[in-house]
């Protein structure tokens, strides 16, 4: 009978979801027999309102083509007035009141502000991660958004990259993860929900590899490696059921995304099933001539026929498609398969039933920047912190005494928001200074002093100001001013207790178009800095900054390292909280720490070589300058406790087929304080068909414990843990020895081996 129960709950919802199905389908069918040729091309534009956008010139004649039926949706409207009267046009002027798709780059929250991607990763909660991404939805909609152009999912190697900020970081398992708790948390269970939003997945495809480190720069790569290692976040997002997808700025396999075919239509939809709707990347249709592949018509015509269906910007399609299907060279049925999955995203959002459901001035008032949010903004920021040293036990500090703040992104709020937040993120943010007042109390004496500028490097500050806004002032004598700067500071870290120095990046240093060639800190700041060490004073070292930096003379010559990253509106509090121990930091890094620029790129899951380094052999792969190994590795983080693994223990050493693996090992908490401690688990394939990774991560757990705890960590491993695409691109395990490595980074880990067979 429960079987019989079961299989008509199953059919009930078969017929339901066919219901739902058929009616949308009714309803577009319709609708598309009334549209014209040109009305259909206007589906596919994804234009501006005329506010502040990203790129080139704003189109001045957005309302008239939106009465005429040439634009589908418009880009970061910068205002709900604005998106009212689009709205009030294309429902009440155009030939078939067709509403207007609202979106905008809602990257990192909306008027709340956490942490920028690449910091929330390196918490590993991935609960905390998709209640982001839902508190982000939640103002987002209420302001008149349903459509957010995120997550950014590119697995990214090379911190040159300013856009490594936005994914979360180097590794495809955790990537995933990542990748499907903000679809989760963007999109909930029913599109149609009015503060629900559609995800936008990006950049598709292998945006991360960009040659270089260079955006909008060229990738080239073995299909292997992109099965492997590039492409599983994406395929996570579509299997999580993202509504939409961007096309990326690069080749891929000598063809750009937006025009690749196999990439857009084989992959992604008759290999994975995707259903949704692509979107380009801000003109990339118009880029793909720069590539060599033809002039506009031809471009826009290999695109559509490619599988996109969406053009921001760049209006190929609006411009050259009726000419392309006039000579032949497109077909209507190729129109229309693009026109009707547009239309699909508009009715699943329910903008049919109610074009204005997003825009809800009462609710804009009670849902946005509301305390739980913020709370919830801290709570994320402070666990993204990672400590990455904490010599002597400086820290934490006390709440008592005289702490002096020193340096250019002490007192900023601006730059510990990110390069992203002109979508919102107009309340209060607190900065460094702010957050040990309201945290330290009465009790503590908190001094500031700026100490020095961020650059003195006249190339970097002149192309500083992010998408064309109004950079820093800069001083007509830069070097009285240093010198001011320095003495000032030299002055408030004499009255201070302990100096607490925060340096790092300007936010539009990382993100897009953000590239930089020197990931150190600015010698300017690294001139105050060795000044204030010349003090005597304890020096705490806290990095704002959107990516990993090279590091090297800091951590051999500062006892107390952490990276606070650009962590949004509470970034000051979250510091706070983890300079005076009010929360023992849990952070790991999600990405590897470089000791130079010249070991990039650089990644813990890297292939072996056939000669391997060996010290004692000139000729074995390694530097003569430096040591191949990073600074920090993958999955690195301290804590103000300490935790002690023993050794692995495993159920089999010898398993066949589908028997499932448990490894145990037991974690003791050999500290005085609670603390969490991220458990990970790696897995090697020694001797395979193809060559594969040094380790792999395959599974993780957060564990809190308490002064003197243990606690024994389960992990229980099948062969879908194995699996990996051969050359023959056929995703499947392989029998052999394998080696199982549990530890609290990459590089500290405990290992077994098993041997498995088929």
């Amino acid at each position: 009978m429960k079987r019989l129960g079961f299989l008509l709950l199953l059919l009930t919802s078969f017929l339901k979801i066919q219901g739902q199905d058929g009616k949308m389908n009714l309803f577009i069918n319709d609708l598309m027999n009334k549209m014209t040729i040109e009305e259909k091309i206007g589906q596919l534009n994804l234009n501006n309102s005329g506010g502040f956008v990203t790129g080139s010139t704003v189109n001045e004649q957005t309302p008239r083509k939106i009465r005429e039926g040439k634009i589908g949706g418009i880009i970061n409207a910068s205002s709900m007035d604005i998106m009212k009267a689009c709205m009030d046009i294309a429902v009440k002027e155009s030939p078939h009141h067709i509403p207007i798709l609202f979106g905008m780059d809602v990257i990192n929250g909306f008027q709340t502000i956490f942490p920028i991607p690449l910091a929330m990763s390196c918490s590993w909660d991935m609960a905390l991660i998709e209640k982001s991404a839902r508190i982000a939805a939640q103002e987002a909609t209420a302001n008149g958004i349903e459509w957010t152009y995120s997550p950014m999912v590119d697995i990214a190697r090379d911190p040159r990259w300013g856009r490594i900020a936005e994914g979360a970081g180097e590794d495809p398992f955790l990537g995933s993860q990542v990748a499907k708790a903000m679809i989760r948390g963007y999109q909930g269970n029913d599109l149609s929900l009015n503060n629900t939003m559609m995800a936008c997945v990006k950049h598709f495809a292998l945006y991360g590899a960009a040659e270089a480190g260079r955006d909008y720069n060229t990738v080239d790569m073995s299909k292997v490696t992109m099965y492997n290692d590039y492409l599983p976040p994406y395929k996570a997002a579509i299997d999580a059921g993202t509504g939409s997808v961007m096309t990326s700025f690069n080749l891929v396999d000598g063809i750009p995304s937006s025009g690749n075919h196999w990439l857009l239509t084989e992959l992604l939809r008759n290999q994975w099933g995707f259903k949704g709707f692509v979107v380009t990347d801000y003109t990339a249709i118009n880029e793909m001539i720069n590539h060599g592949m033809g002039d506009l018509q031809t471009v826009s015509a290999l695109a559509l026929k490619a599988g996109t269906d969406m053009d921001m910007i760049g209006e190929g399609f609006l411009s050259t498609l009726k000419k392309s299907l006039d000579e032949g060279k497109i077909t209507i049925k190729d129109i229309d398969i693009a026109c009707r999955r547009v239309l699909e995203a508009k009715y699943k959002l329910g903008l049919f039933d109610d074009p204005y459901r997003y825009m809800n001035a009462e609710r804009a008032k009670t849902d946005v920047l509301t305390p739980e949010n913020l709370k919830t903004a801290q709570e994320i920021a402070t666990r993204s912190i990672v400590l990455l040293k904490n010599d002597n036990h400086i820290l934490p500090l006390k709440k008592s005494g005289t702490i002096a703040v020193i340096g250019p992104l002490g007192n900023s709020g601006k730059d510990v928001k990110g390069s992203w937040s002109f979508a919102g993120g107009q309340g209060k943010v607190f900065s460094v200074v702010d957050g040990l007042k309201n945290i330290g109390g009465n009790s503590v004496n908190v001094l500031y002093a700026k100490g020095s500028e961020l650059t003195d490097n006249p190339i970097l500050a002149k192309n500083e100001a992010p998408f064309g806004m109004p950079g820093r002032k800069q001083s007509s004598d830069s070097a009285i001013t240093c010198r001011e700067l320095l003495k000032e500071a030299l002055l408030t870290a004499d009255k201070a207790d302990v100096i607490v120095a925060v340096l790092g990046e300007s936010s539009s240093w990382t993100g897009e178009a953000s590239s930089m060639t020197d990931i150190g800190i600015q010698k300017i700041q690294q001139k105050l800095l060795k000044a204030l060490l010349a003090t005597g004073k304890p020096v705490v070292l806290v990095l704002i900054n959107g990516r990993p930096m090279t590091l090297a003379w800091e951590n051999a010559n500062v006892s107390a390292i952490l990276e606070a990253w650009i962590g949004g509106t509470e970034a000051g509090n979250a510091v706070a909280n983890i300079l005076f121990g009010d929360y023992n930091p849990s952070g790991k890094l999600t990405t590897t720490f470089p000791l130079s620029v010249g070991q990039i790129p650089l990644y813990y899951n890297h292939k072996n070589t056939g000669r391997p380094m060996d010290p004692n052999n000139k000729f074995t792969s390694k530097y003569l300058d430096s040591s191949n190994d990073p600074l920090y590795p993958f999955g690195y983080g301290l804590s103000y406790t300490t935790f002690e693994y023993s050794d692995i223990k495993l159920s089999k050493n010898q398993l066949k087929g589908d028997e499932k693996l448990t490894a145990l090992v037991t974690l003791t908490n050999t500290g005085k304080v609670a603390g969490e401690e991220i458990v990970q688990l790696y897995i090697q394939d020694p001797a395979a068909s193809i060559s594969r990774p040094v380790k792999e991560l395959k599974n993780f757990r957060k564990i809190l414990l308490q002064p003197g705890e243990k606690k024994d960590i389960n992990f229980d491993i099948t062969v879908n843990d194995l699996k990996f695409y051969n050359s023959e691109l056929k995703f499947d395990w392989e029998p052999g020895d394998f080696i199982i490595y549990i530890g609290s980074n990459s590089r500290n880990v405990k290992s077994a081996g098993v041997n498995w067979i088929k």
